[in-house]
Protein backbone atom coordinates (compact mmCIF):
# COMPACT_ATOMS: atom_id res chain seq x y z
CA UNK A 1 0.00 0.00 0.00
CA UNK A 2 1.29 3.65 -1.03
CA UNK A 3 -1.09 7.03 0.10
CA UNK A 4 0.26 10.38 -0.62
CA UNK A 5 -1.07 13.14 -2.75
CA UNK A 6 -4.63 12.04 -2.85
CA UNK A 7 -3.78 8.90 -4.22
CA UNK A 8 -3.83 5.49 -2.42
CA UNK A 9 -2.10 2.40 -4.88
CA UNK A 10 -3.10 -0.80 -2.91
CA UNK A 11 -1.73 -4.29 -4.38
CA UNK A 12 -3.80 -7.50 -2.56
CA UNK A 13 -2.06 -10.77 -3.05
CA UNK A 14 -4.48 -13.77 -1.57
CA UNK A 15 -6.50 -16.68 -1.72
CA UNK A 16 -9.07 -14.52 0.14
CA UNK A 17 -11.68 -12.74 -1.69
CA UNK A 18 -12.09 -8.93 -1.20
CA UNK A 19 -14.84 -6.52 -1.49
CA UNK A 20 -13.33 -3.55 -3.15
CA UNK A 21 -16.29 -1.07 -1.66
CA UNK A 22 -15.20 -2.21 1.66
CA UNK A 23 -11.29 -1.30 0.81
CA UNK A 24 -12.73 2.27 -0.24
CA UNK A 25 -14.42 2.23 2.76
CA UNK A 26 -11.43 1.77 5.08
CA UNK A 27 -8.99 3.87 3.11
CA UNK A 28 -11.89 6.90 3.20
CA UNK A 29 -12.17 6.23 6.89
CA UNK A 30 -8.20 6.65 7.26
CA UNK A 31 -7.53 9.38 5.53
CA UNK A 32 -10.40 10.91 6.82
CA UNK A 33 -11.37 11.94 3.31
CA UNK A 34 -13.33 10.59 0.51
CA UNK A 35 -11.32 13.00 -1.95
CA UNK A 36 -8.99 10.76 -2.20
CA UNK A 37 -8.48 8.45 -5.95
CA UNK A 38 -8.17 4.63 -4.92
CA UNK A 39 -6.58 1.72 -7.41
CA UNK A 40 -7.18 -1.32 -5.93
CA UNK A 41 -5.40 -4.59 -7.64
CA UNK A 42 -6.46 -7.75 -6.43
CA UNK A 43 -4.13 -10.91 -7.32
CA UNK A 44 -5.00 -14.76 -6.34
CA UNK A 45 -1.77 -15.80 -4.19
CA UNK A 46 0.95 -18.25 -5.52
CA UNK A 47 -0.57 -21.41 -5.63
CA UNK A 48 2.66 -22.87 -3.98
CA UNK A 49 2.11 -20.46 -0.85
CA UNK A 50 -1.74 -20.66 -0.61
CA UNK A 51 -0.63 -24.49 -0.80
CA UNK A 52 1.75 -24.45 1.75
CA UNK A 53 -0.74 -23.45 4.49
CA UNK A 54 -2.79 -26.10 3.50
CA UNK A 55 -3.94 -28.91 6.76
CA UNK A 56 -1.51 -27.23 9.31
CA UNK A 57 0.12 -23.50 10.08
CA UNK A 58 3.82 -23.81 8.39
CA UNK A 59 6.52 -20.83 8.23
CA UNK A 60 4.83 -19.02 5.08
CA UNK A 61 8.34 -16.85 4.35
CA UNK A 62 12.01 -17.44 5.01
CA UNK A 63 13.70 -14.71 6.89
CA UNK A 64 16.34 -14.15 10.04
CA UNK A 65 14.91 -12.49 12.81
CA UNK A 66 16.44 -10.68 16.02
CA UNK A 67 14.96 -9.50 18.63
CA UNK A 68 16.14 -7.06 20.96
CA UNK A 69 15.48 -5.95 24.42
CA UNK A 70 14.27 -2.34 24.03
CA UNK A 71 16.56 0.41 25.97
CA UNK A 72 15.64 2.94 27.76
CA UNK A 73 16.23 6.19 25.01
CA UNK A 74 13.46 3.53 23.03
CA UNK A 75 10.71 3.27 25.83
CA UNK A 76 10.76 7.27 26.90
CA UNK A 77 10.50 7.73 22.97
CA UNK A 78 7.67 5.85 22.88
CA UNK A 79 5.92 7.54 25.79
CA UNK A 80 6.57 10.69 24.23
CA UNK A 81 5.32 9.88 21.23
CA UNK A 82 1.89 8.11 22.80
CA UNK A 83 1.60 10.74 25.32
CA UNK A 84 1.67 13.89 22.19
CA UNK A 85 -0.59 11.75 20.49
CA UNK A 86 -3.08 11.54 22.81
CA UNK A 87 -3.57 15.12 22.91
CA UNK A 88 -2.83 16.27 19.17
CA UNK A 89 -4.04 13.18 17.77
CA UNK A 90 -1.08 13.04 15.22
CA UNK A 91 1.95 11.16 14.71
CA UNK A 92 5.28 13.36 15.14
CA UNK A 93 9.41 12.41 14.81
CA UNK A 94 10.53 12.47 18.18
CA UNK A 95 15.06 11.33 19.23
CA UNK A 96 15.58 11.13 22.67
CA UNK A 97 19.44 10.66 22.74
CA UNK A 98 19.86 10.44 27.12
CA UNK A 99 23.67 10.57 26.93
CA UNK A 100 24.09 14.31 25.59
CA UNK A 101 20.66 14.69 27.60
CA UNK A 102 19.50 16.30 24.24
CA UNK A 103 15.40 15.77 23.54
CA UNK A 104 14.02 16.61 20.28
CA UNK A 105 10.86 17.01 19.09
CA UNK A 106 9.10 17.28 15.67
CA UNK A 107 5.19 17.83 15.69
CA UNK A 108 2.85 19.50 13.28
CA UNK A 109 -0.45 19.76 14.73
CA UNK A 110 0.76 21.73 17.89
CA UNK A 111 2.16 24.99 17.92
CA UNK A 112 5.77 25.11 18.90
CA UNK A 113 5.15 27.50 21.62
CA UNK A 114 2.68 25.39 22.98
CA UNK A 115 5.06 22.15 23.05
CA UNK A 116 7.73 24.21 24.60
CA UNK A 117 5.53 25.10 27.67
CA UNK A 118 4.89 21.05 27.85
CA UNK A 119 8.62 19.93 27.11
CA UNK A 120 10.90 23.47 27.93
CA UNK A 121 14.08 21.50 27.54
CA UNK A 122 13.85 19.66 24.23
CA UNK A 123 14.03 21.06 20.67
CA UNK A 124 11.00 22.19 19.40
CA UNK A 125 10.67 21.84 15.50
CA UNK A 126 14.09 23.26 14.91
CA UNK A 127 13.02 24.26 11.28
CA UNK A 128 9.78 25.96 12.40
CA UNK A 129 6.37 25.53 11.87
CA UNK A 130 5.28 22.58 9.32
CA UNK A 131 2.08 20.68 7.83
CA UNK A 132 1.94 17.58 8.32
CA UNK A 133 -0.95 15.16 6.95
CA UNK A 134 -1.06 12.66 3.41
CA UNK A 135 0.12 14.99 0.82
CA UNK A 136 3.48 15.74 3.02
CA UNK A 137 4.37 12.76 4.45
CA UNK A 138 4.05 10.38 1.75
CA UNK A 139 3.64 6.95 3.20
CA UNK A 140 4.14 3.16 2.17
CA UNK A 141 3.41 0.22 4.37
CA UNK A 142 6.50 -0.94 6.66
CA UNK A 143 8.69 2.21 5.77
CA UNK A 144 8.71 2.86 9.65
CA UNK A 145 10.87 -0.23 10.85
CA UNK A 146 12.91 1.67 13.30
CA UNK A 147 10.35 3.19 15.33
CA UNK A 148 8.46 0.14 15.15
CA UNK A 149 11.10 -2.62 15.86
CA UNK A 150 13.79 -0.98 17.51
CA UNK A 151 17.13 -2.74 17.41
CA UNK A 152 15.52 -5.73 16.20
CA UNK A 153 15.19 -4.51 12.34
CA UNK A 154 15.85 -7.60 10.36
CA UNK A 155 13.76 -10.57 8.75
CA UNK A 156 10.98 -7.96 6.80
CA UNK A 157 8.42 -5.92 7.84
CA UNK A 158 5.58 -6.19 10.50
CA UNK A 159 3.11 -5.00 8.69
CA UNK A 160 1.03 -6.20 5.39
CA UNK A 161 1.02 -9.75 5.52
CA UNK A 162 -0.93 -12.04 7.65
CA UNK A 163 -0.03 -13.74 10.78
CA UNK A 164 1.08 -17.15 8.47
CA UNK A 165 3.81 -15.01 7.15
CA UNK A 166 7.26 -15.35 9.64
CA UNK A 167 7.84 -11.45 8.94
CA UNK A 168 5.03 -10.98 11.34
CA UNK A 169 4.53 -13.50 13.48
CA UNK A 170 8.26 -14.27 14.11
CA UNK A 171 8.98 -10.68 14.70
CA UNK A 172 6.87 -10.30 17.73
CA UNK A 173 7.59 -13.84 18.85
CA UNK A 174 11.16 -12.96 19.39
CA UNK A 175 10.72 -9.41 20.61
CA UNK A 176 8.49 -10.68 23.45
CA UNK A 177 10.96 -13.33 24.16
CA UNK A 178 13.74 -10.49 24.53
CA UNK A 179 11.51 -8.11 26.66
CA UNK A 180 11.29 -11.56 28.90
CA UNK A 181 14.95 -12.80 29.01
CA UNK A 182 16.53 -9.73 28.95
CA UNK A 183 18.80 -11.26 25.85
CA UNK A 184 19.09 -10.38 22.61
CA UNK A 185 16.99 -13.40 20.56
CA UNK A 186 18.29 -14.48 16.78
CA UNK A 187 15.87 -17.15 15.04
CA UNK A 188 15.88 -18.43 11.42
CA UNK A 189 13.15 -19.93 9.76
CA UNK A 190 12.65 -21.53 5.99
CA UNK A 191 9.24 -21.74 4.04
CA UNK A 192 7.62 -24.82 5.14
CA UNK A 193 9.28 -25.05 8.54
CA UNK A 194 6.97 -26.77 11.64
CA UNK A 195 8.82 -25.90 14.08
CA UNK A 196 11.31 -22.55 15.11
CA UNK A 197 13.05 -22.17 18.58
CA UNK A 198 12.15 -25.96 19.02
CA UNK A 199 7.91 -24.23 19.36
CA UNK A 200 5.44 -25.95 16.86
CA UNK A 201 5.01 -22.68 14.52
CA UNK A 202 1.53 -22.97 15.19
CA UNK A 203 1.86 -21.71 18.98
CA UNK A 204 4.20 -18.65 17.78
CA UNK A 205 1.30 -17.72 15.48
CA UNK A 206 -1.34 -17.98 18.28
CA UNK A 207 0.87 -15.93 20.05
CA UNK A 208 1.11 -13.47 18.03
CA UNK A 209 -2.29 -13.05 17.06
CA UNK A 210 -3.05 -12.51 20.92
CA UNK A 211 -0.09 -9.79 21.13
CA UNK A 212 -1.84 -8.11 17.96
CA UNK A 213 -5.58 -8.76 19.82
CA UNK A 214 -3.97 -7.15 22.87
CA UNK A 215 -3.12 -3.69 20.75
CA UNK A 216 -6.66 -3.43 19.84
CA UNK A 217 -6.16 -5.13 16.08
CA UNK A 218 -4.14 -5.00 12.93
CA UNK A 219 -4.88 -1.43 12.42
CA UNK A 220 -3.80 -0.18 15.77
CA UNK A 221 -0.34 -2.58 15.79
CA UNK A 222 0.04 -0.73 12.64
CA UNK A 223 0.24 2.67 14.04
CA UNK A 224 2.74 1.75 16.96
CA UNK A 225 4.39 -1.55 16.01
CA UNK A 226 5.89 -3.82 18.72
CA UNK A 227 6.21 -0.97 21.35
Amino acid sequence: MLIGHNNCKIIIESSVKYNETDIFDIVYRITKTNNIAVEVILAKQDEYLANNQKEKIRCGDNGIFKGVPLTEEEIQASYLAHQIYNKYNSDGKYIIDMPSNKTIICQSNAKTEELKTVYPTAIINPLGEWTGGLNVDTGATNRKLGSDMGKGVTGGGLHGKDLSKADVSINIYAFLKAQETGKIVELSCAIGDEFVDEKPYEEIVKQAKKYIQLQGGFEKFAEWGLF
